[in-house]
């Protein structure tokens, strides 16, 4: 998974290179901070010489006066420094950051949307809404959160260590014997955060699915009284994410307190060996206060060390969930060589066509009937017997397990996946609209019709009427899911889109199958008009809308029982169940 992450990070590599230098401004800093206090200790308040480092730019001998003033300009300048340089640390870390983890979230999105219907309806669109909100955010902890400031510290660790070997190398050594056991605390800690994090992100995902479906199904739980039972799922799911997150916590916490005692262990330690060497005339007392305070810096980025791994651990964890997406295969991958589809005429083969989408329970078997250009086929059967899987098929959500379908005697497999979809105008029995305008919701199916071609497709799909008496006219928000219209407006809306679409193959999937009577008569005239010059593949199980068909394929148990011209005979075959079509 590091290697994943890595190779995530790779588009960024300058980016971080440059942040990383920008964090490393930070060490000379911190390293120059305490010299002040030496000076005032021992050159200001004592007698001793100024630092050899110190003479090559101001010269050996400073008045006391002149040595407050050098000490105070000192401090001033490395807290304006540091000032400075946390400024354009946060404005640089923000930039690339936020980059990295808009891009993730459209590669997620991007390949969920290539992801098959069979995916998503395993996953849910919780899960995957979850991963591009909360997990795609986590290639940021990984490469700035956590990897910059692991550098940063290692590295002020090796500076820090060879300024306390100038000062005193006996007592880097002590100070550095803690490191051992402080590592070794994170390697233990490490595998128990990374699964409570993983547990606490799959918790989560649970208990938003259950949010999401109750509240997009709110009408049913109310109907069915089930609010409180949705409602202890939730807080069931919560509890364990809760769980999770504060094991991790406490953890992380335990983690901290034995670093804690380690570390003062070894600031005692070099205190006590300190003192005996300033009291045996080895160190000065500002030297000594300057490895204390070097050697409390020094704990500082060894403690950052280990949490920057733990927190590797969250971050990983988020990656991993990410590359799973990623890592799915698209169950209709386009050809290399595919060819362009500008506008089919709308010969539309099956041959021998069989498909199941759990192994071992067909719902085709060896389906075979050609569409002629510009007719209209009706496909009737029992509930279960493969009627809307044809259509599924022929917009290649899915492949066939076996056989070939033909759209102008090439395999739809042969065209560009974007350029054959353009060729199809969809009308489903539960209307599907988008928590938007009503002109949006029709110009879903050509985004950059003019406003007049909108009123033009609605015109034809006699919904003008209806949308200019809305509060806002076609400016009318529909609410989630359309809700603030009747079914027969929805309807509409969804032919209007078919009517602005305009294209050479027309499928309409039980398009009045919700509708009253009066209703239905209504939208079929309307059908009847959009279908004119166009391929229709209309499926139905009430007889008025085969009407217009000018072929029958009836279909049983996923094989064709009939294909037929005889319209009116199946017609009066399903008006009279005892006759045999």
């Amino acid at each position: 998974m590091l290697k994943r992450a890595f190779e995530d990070l790779r588009p960024y590599l300058w980016p971080i290179v440059v942040l990383l230098i920008i964090s490393l401004t930070a060490v000379p800093i911190t390293l120059i901070f305490p010299l002040p206090i030496k000076l005032l200790v021992d050159s200001v308040l004592g007698s001793q010489p100024l630092p050899g480092y110190l003479t090559v730019f101001v010269g050996s001998q400073l008045s006391k006066s002149l040595t407050l003033w050098l000490a105070i300009i000192i401090l001033m300048g490395t807290a304006v420094l540091t000032y400075l340089q946390n400024l354009v640390n946060v404005w640089y870390t923000n930039k690339v950051g936020n980059r990295m983890t808009l891009d993730v979230r459209a590669r997620l999105f991007r390949q969920m949307q290539r992801l098959s219907i069979a995916y998503h309806d395993t996953m849910g669109a919780a899960d995957s809404a979850y991963r591009t909100l909360n997990d795609a955010p986590m290639l940021r902890s990984f490469g700035i959160d956590s990897m910059i400031p692991l550098a940063t510290s290692i590295l002020t660790i090796g500076a820090m260590i060879l300024v306390m070997v100038y000062f005193d190398w006996q007592l880097a050594l002590v100070a550095l014997l803690v490191s051992p056991v402080m590592f070794l605390l994170t390697f233990v800690f490490r595998p128990r955060i990374r699964a409570g994090w993983r547990k606490f992100r799959a918790s989560e995902s649970a208990a938003m699915a259950v949010a999401q479906e109750s509240l997009g199904a709110s009408r049913l739980v109310k109907s069915y009284g089930q609010e409180e039972r949705k409602n202890e799922q939730l807080v069931s799911h919560y509890n364990a994410s809760l769980s999770a997150q504060l094991k991790v916590q406490v953890d992380s916490a335990v983690y901290s307190l034995l670093v804690g005692i380690v570390t003062a262990a070894g600031l005692a330690a070099v205190f006590y060996i300190g003192i005996g060497h300033v009291q045996a005339g080895v160190l000065t007392l500002g030297s000594l206060l300057v490895v204390n305070y070097y050697v409390t810096q020094l704990y500082g980025p060894l403690r950052n060390v280990g949490q920057s791994i733990l927190d590797i651990q969250m971050s990983l964890t988020g990656v991993e969930r990410y590359r799973a997406v990623l890592d799915e295969k698209p169950d209709v991958p386009e050809s290399p060589n595919a060819l362009p589809l500008a506008r089919a005429k709308g010969k539309i083969t099956f041959q021998k066509v069989s498909f199941e989408y759990t192994k071992g329970h067909p719902v085709l078997n060896d389906v075979s009937f050609e569409l002629p250009s510009a007719n209209c086929l009706g496909v009737v059967g029992p509930t279960g017997s493969g009627k809307t899987t044809l259509s599924t098929l022929l917009l290649r959500l899915f492949d066939p397990t076996d056989g070939v379908i033909a759209l102008d005697d090439i395999d739809l497999k042969d065209y560009k996946l974007a350029d054959l979809r353009n060729q199809y105008a969809v009308v489903h029995q539960e209307t599907v609209l988008f928590s938007t305008t009503v002109a949006e919701n029709i110009r879903f199916a050509r985004p950059n019709a003019t406003m007049d071609e909108v009123i033009g497709a609605a015109t034809a799909a006699k919904a003008h009427d209806f949308i200019t008496s809305l509060p806002n006219g076609y400016d009318t928000l529909v609410g989630e899911r359309g809700m603030k219209l009747s079914g027969g407006e929805r309807q509409r809306i969804s032919l209007a889109r078919a009517f602005l679409k305009n294209a050479p193959i027309l499928i309409l999937d039980e398009p009045t199958s919700s509708l009253d009577v009066h209703t239905e008569a209504a939208i079929l005239e309307t059908i009847q008009e959009l279908m004119k010059g166009k391929t229709t593949l209309m499926i139905a199980h009430r007889p008025s809308t085969l009407r217009n068909c000018n072929m029958i394929l009836v279909l049983e148990e996923g094989r064709v029982a009939r294909m037929t011209t005889e319209v009116d005979l199946v017609i009066s075959g399903m008006q009279t169940p005892n006759l045999q079509i």
